[in-house]
């Protein structure tokens, strides 16, 4: 059975392979690996495959599930927990087998969270920089110590409790805001109303998905009500944060920090060498100008364990798509 993978890169090409080698169902899958995005334009990629395997930023509307669809694709496996990208209403009437990887290696997002706060917070990407230029002035990068802050976590899933944990163990009051709040997190930190997040946190934290309901969950109102000079951390996806408001608080300056992992518009810029490049972004430009403004392009997952997991649970989705058994991880309209 053949597999279209789109957005597929060295990585990916790596773990899927290994992952397969390890497969211990006998069946045969040969995974045709595509470096360029699945859209409308592209779709006939998949000519002949039963599946297609895709990532973050493929898009996955409507009439590319119909253009994939009349190729004869059957299933569609998401190399990610967030299914945002996909009409999974136009999938289930068209019959397509919809799978994602609901949860793979949350610390390692948390992880990186932690690793955006402590870089922004301490200055440690001027310093490398000053350093390595034989400047080793102090001024400019005084830095507030973590212990004792209070940490706002909006989702306490997985990767927001795993997030959690880490700065409870760094000695942070932990807040937590999620219309339905994980068990565990009881015991971690004290679940309040986002108003209250937003009025007490100096970091607040995303990691909620993406819906309707969470589209620009962070505006002119909500930067708002965030207590002056604290910092905004996004690991999450782009469209929880509104771009052009948050540029708004940064020149106010009432936004003192900002972290981001993923853009809104991330689509056009991330996975890509742009190097060469200009990039006519014009709202990603403004951020960058910023002193007090950190982003990485999408590699919060980006480690070996988490590209393991995601393999694995993407090859057994596949399997279960094959077998035409129950698939815990299908991707339904009820949810």
């Amino acid at each position: 059975m053949k597999v279209a993978v789109f957005s597929a890169r060295p990585y990916d090409r790596r773990f899927l392979d290994e992952a397969s080698q390890r497969d211990g169902t006998g069946r045969a899958w040969e995974f045709l690996y595509f470096d360029a995005a699945l859209d409308v334009h592209t779709a006939a990629l998949a000519q002949g495959c039963a599946a297609v395997c895709v990532f973050v930023n493929d898009r996955l509307d409507a009439p590319v599930l119909h253009a994939l669809h009349a190729l004869g694709v059957r299933a569609v496996l998401l190399r990610c927990a967030g299914f945002n990208n996909v009409d999974v209403a136009a999938a289930e009437q068209l019959g397509l087998f919809v799978a994602r990887v609901p949860a793979y290696s949350p610390e390692a997002v948390a992880e990186h969270t932690l690793a955006l706060v402590m870089t922004l917070n301490r200055h440690t990407h001027r310093a490398y920089n000053r350093v390595r230029e034989g400047n080793f002035m102090l001024d400019g990068l005084l830095g507030r110590t973590l212990h004792g802050r209070t940490v706002g976590i909006v989702g306490t899933g997985k990767i927001g409790l795993a997030t959690a944990r880490i700065f409870k163990g760094m000695g942070c009051t932990v807040l937590g805001h999620d219309p339905y709040p994980a068990p565990g997190f009881e015991g971690v930190g004290e679940s309040v109303t986002l108003d209250v997040l937003l009025a007490r946190a100096d970091i607040v934290s995303l990691h909620c998905p993406l819906t309707p309901d969470t589209h620009h969950l962070i505006n002119a109102g909500s930067l708002a009500r965030m207590k002056p000079g604290a910092m905004l951390v996004n690991t999450s996806r782009g469209g929880l944060v509104d771009t052009q408001a948050v540029i708004q608080a940064l020149k106010s300056r009432h936004l003192g920090h900002l972290a981001i992992d993923v853009y809104e518009q991330e689509s056009a810029l991330f996975f890509q060498d742009r190097s060469g490049e200009i990039i006519d972004d014009d709202a990603f430009q403004r951020l960058m100008t910023f002193p007090n403004v950190l982003v990485t392009g999408h590699q919060g997952f980006f480690t070996m364990e988490a590209l393991q997991e995601i393999s694995a649970i993407t090859l057994g989705n596949l399997n279960d798509f094959a077998a035409g058994r129950a698939c815990p991880n299908r991707v339904t309209a009820a949810g």
